[in-house]
């Protein structure tokens, strides 16, 4: 991990590549926001409309879930005097060049190697930074944001969304916390009284979930005999002299500090029995965030639940939900991102279902399963990611879908072991993808791609030798 002056002078590099563009932003009156369809991509693009909309500039926002050729002629046919890209567009910048669009890039995905030059490139990996656990792509655009402020510091009250955006992108995962310059735009979100960050437990549900359902859910680490087994978990509960609560059920945050504290140390005590290593028992505490002006016990005041709940408007096609939610809706929209939460969940827990059935192939480096059009390639990842639950944590798993377009969505996931052990996602489905007519890219412990349906068995063959390649095997 690089030293603290180092990241500040990165920080600094950034913030400086920001002032240039945000002058020549200030100057157009038909601009054009392009973002990504997940939590960080919704958080990205909310940061900049709101950053637009305080300076009385006029936008339109625009979401796709990748960013392609046909993406591209759809941006370009809109005649905007500037397009803002947020958390996409680093791999495609010859092509946004090629497409003659007056744009402004500010993704942290790993950029290709091209000589075209947009009006501005604002990513992490230029200035040597980590974009999959050092800056989000909120977090680029929230720099983006301070320098298009009307007065020093008016926007930095939009940290807390950058700080969604990036819990959403699990950049908080590998440390257990916020490193590098996402740990400088949490103290700015925290100075400007907008977020409040601490120590405490890492199951997600904290404020909205019962304690028993929280538990019950918990995978990382997976707790053999209560992971998945809710009577397990409210007798386990029980045995603790935690009260479940009467008419309503008791959630984390109604419990005290003694129980909180006698949950921890009795679940750590029973994972130690089962087998599991300290290394990952620790994940269970880590610094959690808490955003200040959101009403307690809702999914907005935690980052996790939040950037699930954008998660369940985006993904699903509800972009706009997802989006009048972060820029300060908290009536129709927020009640209509509640209802598609329930639908997201539910559709996670079928795909689980199917997963269970159909079962996980293994092969020498990798696991996978092929969903077909069982479930939606926008949610295949999140399904992937929560499968290692029932399979092996010593390999990736990908996953397969078929999209609307009839085209093999490939999302892959790992671990931060896995990482540790040299384990590059981003590198391999790029390479792997590339190789059979696909693309692909993100980060290492979480990318996804595009390929021919019928290139499936040569990108397994393909992919298992790259990541056995990558892995350190003892």
């Amino acid at each position: 991990m690089q030293d603290t002056q180092e990241i500040a002078g990165k920080f600094r590099e950034l913030c400086e590549l920001c002032k240039s563009p945000a002058d020549v932003i200030k100057t157009k009156k038909n601009l054009l926001v392009v973002s990504h369809v997940d939590a960080d991509g919704l958080t990205a693009a909310a940061i900049v409309c709101t950053a637009l909309e305080r300076r009385g500039l006029d936008f339109q926002p625009k979401f796709f879930r990748q960013l392609d050729e046909a993406a591209l002629e759809e941006v370009a046919d809109h005649g905007a005097d500037l397009v803002i890209f947020t958390d996409l567009g680093s791999a495609m910048i010859q092509q946004i060049c090629d497409h003659r669009l007056l744009a402004v890039v500010a993704d942290h995905h790993r950029p290709v190697v091209c000589e075209a030059r947009p009006i501005a490139h604002i990513n992490p990996h230029l200035v040597g930074a980590d974009g999959a656990t050092q800056l989000s792509g909120s977090g680029t655009a929230f720099l983006l944001a301070r320098a298009l402020a009307s007065t020093p510091g008016g926007n930095d009250d939009l940290a807390a969304l950058a700080v969604v955006g990036a819990v959403g992108d699990l950049q908080d995962m590998a440390h257990g916390q916020m490193v590098g310059i996402n740990r400088h735009i949490l103290e700015i979100g925290s100075n400007a009284g907008a977020l409040s960050f601490s120590r405490d437990i890492k199951f997600f549900g904290r404020q909205t979930r019962p304690v028993y359902k929280m538990l019950e859910y918990s995978s990382d680490p997976y707790l053999p005999g209560l992971s998945g087994n809710e009577d397990a978990c409210i007798a386990f509960l029980k045995e603790i002299g935690i009260r479940l609560g009467g008419e309503k059920w008791r959630r984390w945050i109604d419990l005290s500090q003694e129980e909180k504290a006698g949950f921890v140390t009795a679940v750590l005590r029973k994972g130690l029995r089962s087998g599991i290593s300290n290394v990952k028992l620790e994940r269970l505490i880590g610094e959690v965030y808490i955003l200040l002006g959101e009403q307690e016990g809702t999914e907005l005041r935690d980052a996790s639940e939040y950037s699930t709940l954008l998660n369940a408007t985006a993904r699903y096609g509800h972009a706009g939900v997802g989006l009048s939610v972060c820029m300060g809706d908290r009536d129709k929209a927020f009640s209509e991102a509640q209802r598609l939460l329930g639908q997201h969940r539910q559709n996670l827990v079928n795909g689980l279902k199917l997963v269970r059935e159909k079962g996980i192939t293994t092969l020498k480096s990798i696991q996978y399963f092929d969903a077909g059009n069982a479930i939606l390639d926008t949610i295949v990842g999140i399904v992937a990611g929560m499968s290692f639950q029932m399979g092996d944590r010593s390999r990736p798993i990908l996953a397969f879908a078929l999209t609307a377009k009839g085209e093999l969505k490939v999302s892959a996931r790992g671990t931060q072991d896995l990482v540790r052990s040299g384990l590059d996602l981003a590198d391999a489905l790029s390479r792997c993808a590339g190789a059979v007519g696909g693309v692909g890219g993100g980060h290492n412990v979480a990318a996804g791609a595009t390929i021919p349906p019928q290139a499936k068995e040569e990108f397994l063959v393909l992919m298992d030798a790259t990541v056995g390649r990558q892995l350190i095997r003892e």
